[in-house]
């Protein structure tokens, strides 16, 4: 499990030193508040679910139906569907690519992984498009 953790800490570093510096002064884009408080409201329900799998226990895996590495995994693809759901119902609107995104990593990765995904949107602008699909033309 250390061993583990040590690769994973690893391969984050690495990735953050990859990423680099972007200064777009007036299109910086700033997250919704009330998406923040989605992403933490799902995150911690599906730690709390995480947990509640291993019976409250946090020392050491005990559950037997399923290993550790599947109840993270069910738990993250959970927290990766109902997100964005939950997001589009609180703030009443069809949410931009960034924004699925960024919840999407917030459930992978907690903490750091939304903050990455919108560092690397900052840095692609291209990334966003447009700001809505074009209409579809009707034909006579």
């Amino acid at each position: 499990m250390n061993k583990a953790l040590a690769m994973l800490s690893a391969a984050i570093a690495a990735f953050v030193f990859t990423c680099q510096g972007a200064d777009a002064h007036w299109r910086k884009h700033h997250v919704d508040k009330r998406l923040a408080a989605v992403s933490i409201g799902v995150g911690a329900a599906s730690t709390a679910a995480y947990f509640s799998i291993n019976n409250w226990k946090i020392g050491h895996w005990q559950a037997s139906s399923i290993s550790q590495v599947g109840a993270y995994a069910g738990t993250a693809i959970g927290c990766m569907a109902v997100s964005p759901m939950v997001a589009t119902v609180v703030v009443n609107r069809p949410l931009t690519m960034r924004e699925a995104h960024v919840l999407v990593a917030s459930c992978v990765l907690p903490i750091i992984g939304g903050w990455l995904v919108n560092e690397a949107y900052d840095a692609h602008p291209e990334w966003e498009g447009g700001s809505a699909p074009p209409a579809a033309k009707h034909h006579k």
